[in-house]
C-alpha cells in the first residue's frame, strides 16, 4: 500500500497497534524507513487532535510527514529500535540507575506538555527508545488539556492496567491522570509486576478506584515514596509534572542523616497507605468526598514526615522519653525541655469566623512545638502549625510549615509562645488577610516534602537541643524570615 504525504511512502508489516489506530512499517521512495500510523476516521479523531505539532516537545517521537486516506488520516514518525515493553519482554527489569533514566525521559516529556496536551494512554508500549532517548509516542487518544471532553474525545478509550481513578469515573482526565499512569509504569519497571493485576475489566476498576498497591521493594526510599505519590487516588494530591520531574532527579540519592537509615521500610508503609478507596461508584464525586481522600493522603505522608523527625530525635537522642499518646501525637523530653508533633486533624470546611475567607483550602492540620518552664521573660517556647493545603498554587496540596505572631501595633504583651500555632480559624485568617489585624503570619509558608526533610530536622532538633540547655530565646525579630508572597491571596 502506497501514501503521498510530502513523500511517497510504502506500507508493509503491521507494527502494532495503539489505543486509536494501528501501526505499519514504512518505507519511502528514497529509502528513509519509518512508522506509519493510520488512525480512524472516526469521532474523536479530528485532524486539530492528532498533534502534529508536538515535534519539537522533548523526549517525544516527532511527526516526519503526514497524510490521508479516504479512511484514515496518516501519521508517519521516525523507526524506533523497540519499545519499552519489548526491553522488558526481551531483558529483563533494568537496574535502579537505567530505570530511573526512562522515568526521567518520560516525565521531561510530560512536563514539556503540562498544561497544553494530555496523553491519556501512557504504557509501556507506548514508550519508545528512538535515538538513544526513550520517547512518548501514541497520541491517538490525548487531547487539548483544555478541551472539553464531550462523547467524541474518547474519553473512554485507556489502556486498563494504566488508567487513574478518574477515568474509571469517566471525569475530565487532567496531566494528574498521566502521572498516575507513569506511576504505575513505575512499578512495573522496578518490580516486574502491575500494581493492580485485574485481569477482568470489574476487577480492574474495582482496584484502581479501592485497592492500596503493594509496597514497593528495591528502590530508595525518595524514588519509593514519589512512585506512591504518584498513585494517590485523588488527582490533587499527586505531584504535576515539572515536581515529578525536579524530584525524579534526585530519587536516586540514597544520602540521609545519620541514623535515618532506618526510616526506609517506616516511610515505606507509611506513604503506601495513602491510596485510599474513592467514595461510591459515582463519577460526580462529591466535595465530601473529595476532601476526604485528600486527607487520607495527608494524614499518611505526616505520618512519614513525623517517622523522620522522631527516628533522628531518639538515634542522637536516646535519653530523651518519648510518650506517644494516642489520637493527639507524640512527645519527648529531655531536661526540662519538650518536644513534639500532633496528629492531623482533618477539617471538614474551615470555619474563619466572620472573617474574610483566605484563598487557600486548608483539608487538615497539624502542630510541632517545643516547650519548657517559663524563663523570667515569660517565655515558654515556640510552635508552628502544619497545614495540608494549596498554598502556593490553586488545587496542589501538600504539607506546608508556617506560625503566626501578634501585630505589633496592638501593643499586647509578650508572653507564652513567640511564633505560635493556629488553627484554620477567624485569627488566622486575620493573619491571611491583605490588611492590617491583630495576628501577623510570622514564618513563610514552606513546603514538606517526604524524603527531602534535612532543614526542618536539622531546624527544631537544633532549637530542642537549645531549649534543653535553657539557651532557646525569644526570636530578636519578628517575622525571622520574610513571609510575604509565600502563600497566594
Amino acid at each position: 500500500m502506497k501514501i503521498q504525504g510530502r513523500e511517497v511512502w510504502t506500507l508493509s508489516e503491521r507494527l502494532g497497534g495503539g489505543g486509536f489506530g494501528q501501526v505499519f512499517r514504512a518505507v519511502s521512495d528514497d529509502g528513509q524507513l519509518a512508522a506509519a500510523k493510520l488512525v480512524p476516521k472516526a469521532p474523536g479523531a479530528q485532524r486539530e487532535l492528532l498533534f502534529e505539532q508536538l515535534s519539537d516537545v522533548p523526549n517525544v517521537v516527532p511527526i516526519i510527514d503526514t497524510a490521508e486516506t479516504v479512511d484514515a488520516w496518516v501519521l508517519v514518525m521516525p523507526l524506533a529500535e523497540r519499545s519499552l515493553a519489548d526491553e522488558m519482554d526481551q531483558r529483563g527489569l533494568p537496574p535502579l540507575d537505567q530505570a530511573l533514566v526512562v522515568l526521567i525521559e518520560i516525565a521531561n516529556a510530560l512536563a514539556a506538555l503540562e498544561g497544553n496536551v494530555v496523553h491519556r494512554d501512557l504504557k509501556p508500549q507506548n514508550v519508545l527508545l528512538l535515538e538513544g532517548r526513550w520517547c512518548l509516542a501514541d497520541f491517538g487518544i490525548a487531547r487539548y488539556a483544555e478541551a472539553s471532553t464531550a462523547p467524541d474525545t474518547r474519553k473512554f478509550a485507556m489502556s486498563m492496567p494504566y488508567a487513574a481513578p478518574e477515568r474509571w469515573r469517566g471525569e475530565r482526565a487532567t496531566a494528574a491522570a498521566d502521572v498516575y499512569s507513569l506511576g504505575v509504569m513505575a512499578h512495573e519497571v522496578l518490580a516486574g509486576a502491575l500494581p493492580f493485576s485485574g485481569p477482568s475489566d470489574h476487577e480492574f476498576r474495582e482496584q484502581h478506584l479501592h485497592a492500596d498497591p503493594p509496597s514497593l521493594q528495591g528502590a530508595t526510599t525518595r524514588l519509593t515514596a514519589l512512585i506512591e505519590e504518584c498513585l494517590f487516588k485523588a488527582p490533587q494530591s499527586r505531584p504535576t509534572p515539572t515536581n515529578l520531574l525536579a524530584r525524579l532527579a534526585k530519587a536516586g540519592d540514597v544520602s540521609r542523616l545519620p541514623g535515618a537509615s532506618s526510616l526506609a521500610a517506616a516511610n515505606q508503609a507509611a506513604v503506601a497507605r495513602a491510596g485510599e478507596a474513592a467514595a461510591g461508584q459515582s463519577r460526580q464525586r462529591t466535595e465530601q468526598e473529595r476532601r476526604a481522600e485528600l486527607a487520607t493522603a495527608a494524614h499518611a505522608q505526616l505520618k512519614a514526615i513525623s517517622a523522620e523527625l522522631l527516628d533522628v530525635l531518639t538515634t542522637e537522642a536516646p535519653a530523651a522519653a518519648v510518650t506517644h499518646m494516642p489520637a493527639r501525637g507524640w512527645k519527648a523530653t529531655l531536661e526540662a525541655a519538650a518536644i513534639g508533633l500532633s496528629q492531623p486533624a482533618a477539617q471538614p470546611q474551615p470555619d474563619w469566623g466572620g472573617w474574610q475567607a483566605p484563598a487557600i483550602d486548608v483539608i487538615s492540620h497539624a502542630t510541632i512545638s517545643i516547650v519548657f518552664s517559663p524563663d523570667r521573660f515569660g517565655y515558654e517556647g515556640r510552635s508552628h502549625s502544619l497545614w495540608y493545603c494549596d498554598a502556593k498554587q490553586e488545587g496542589e496540596y501538600g504539607w506546608f510549615e508556617t506560625a503566626f505572631m501578634h501585630t505589633p501595633l496592638t501593643r499586647r504583651q509578650a508572653n507564652g509562645q513567640d511564633p505560635f500555632a493556629l488553627l484554620p480559624s477567624e485569627a488566622s485568617a486575620k493573619a491571611l488577610w491583605s490588611g492590617m489585624a491583630e495576628y501577623q503570619v510570622a514564618w513563610p509558608f514552606t513546603r514538606l516534602v517526604v524524603g527531602e526533610l534535612e532543614e526542618l530536622v536539622d531546624r527544631w532538633l537544633g532549637w530542642f537541643a537549645a531549649a534543653t540547655q535553657g539557651a532557646l530565646h525569644r526570636p530578636s525579630t519578628m517575622a525571622e524570615q520574610q513571609p510575604v508572597g509565600s502563600w497566594r491571596r
